[in-house]
């Protein structure tokens, strides 16, 4: 693929997902949707059988849910006669499109596509599809969140968490564990949707930024297995470093940024008198905080044999630029101080925006 070919798939992918974010026409935001969707796919292949399913896979999930937020669009402009997003007033119609763009997310129960399909992309593919791809149907949700049943709303975070968070302890594979980890903080994204959207802006962010680190540090060494890891501590004992704090960060060890939106959630929670629901999250999420540790263990306290016959990637330095994955991995680990600047510009945001 040509620079320019892909250059232009990249502006088409960014240009769906503003359209589908920024609409308030259901019509435009379909339009939006199958932009991004049309043009992700070809920067997907790279002539290999593993491939070729994960982006089938791929496009059956994104058709199937892109037709179901249709039928409940339609449905509600049948009823009530208007085509605003934020005019869902049918019950069918709100519980649709609440499963369409769960199951575009990749949220419980409808997230079993999404390990099976990162496994089968490269590393910049299954970055994009971890952090860029989210945007569209998380603002979409956001729209439609005031209308969402709040015990349905609260279940599917609850669930997605636990999944998310169970499904990862077996893996072998980063990329499954990093898709497994998306659905757990996506669930953390969604408890606070439709009380405080100030917080969820606040978890989105940092996952993206956390997630983009992981991805450029494993992109850097081209490293996919977490038994691959045992050989990064003596050839590139920085990048390895970096790349266990960011997914402590990830996980939500305090004192690293990660901490900030877990704290966020738990107290927007026990300040609405949800206490429950807030020890439900805590006690998912530490099986998740279990596979994180877990890899630490793998990188640094585990030796790998030193006569191999397997490809050692990082052999050889390589010399490009890594401002991006310094930037994101400084604001991935020392941000937690910055927690009350942070919630006061959310809060400016939100007011300026929404009042």
């Amino acid at each position: 693929m040509t620079t320019i070919i892909k250059a232009l798939l990249l502006s088409s992918v960014v240009l769906g997902t503003m359209i589908a974010a920024m609409s308030s026409n259901w019509l435009m935001a379909w339009v939006g949707l199958e932009m991004n969707t049309l043009a992700i796919i070809p920067l997907m292949a790279n002539n290999h059988p593993r491939t070729t399913e994960a982006m089938t896979k791929y496009f059956l999930v994104q058709a199937t849910s892109t037709a179901l937020l249709l039928l409940a669009t339609c449905l509600n402009a049948y009823l009530e006669g208007v085509w605003f997003i934020t005019y869902m007033k049918n019950d069918y119609a709100t519980i649709i499109a609440m499963m369409a763009l769960a199951m575009k997310l990749g949220l419980a129960p409808f997230h079993f596509w999404l390990p099976e399909v990162m496994q089968g992309l490269n590393l910049t593919t299954g970055m994009i599809l971890a952090t860029w791809q989210k945007l569209a149907p998380l603002a979409l949700l956001l729209q439609v969140s005031y209308t969402l049943h709040p015990t349905l709303l609260m279940l599917g975070a609850v669930l997605s968490v636990a999944l998310g968070s169970w499904g990862g302890l077996n893996q072998s594979q980063l990329r499954k564990v990093l898709a497994y980890s998306s659905t757990a903080h996506l669930g953390w994204i969604v408890i606070t949707l439709q009380t405080a959207h100030e917080v969820a802006m606040i978890v989105t962010v940092i996952y993206i930024i956390s997630t983009l680190g992981i991805f450029l540090a494993l992109s850097a060494t081209s490293t996919t297995k977490i038994g691959v890891l045992t050989q990064m501590w003596p050839k590139n004992t920085i990048l390895l470093t970096i790349l266990l704090f960011l997914l402590m960060s990830l996980g939500g060890l305090p004192p690293l940024t990660g901490f900030l939106p877990k704290w966020c959630v738990v107290e927007e929670l026990v300040t609405q008198e949800k206490s429950m629901t807030a020890t439900m999250l805590v006690l998912a999420s530490l099986p998740g905080l279990f596979f994180y540790v877990r890899l630490g263990y793998f990188a640094i306290l585990t030796i790998f044999p030193t006569t191999t016959k397997l490809k050692l990637h990082w052999r050889h330095k390589t010399n490009k630029t890594k401002i991006v994955l310094a930037t994101v991995s400084a604001m991935s680990i020392i941000l937690l101080p910055l927690l009350p600047l942070t919630k006061a510009i959310s809060n400016m945001y939100y007011i300026d925006t929404f009042a």
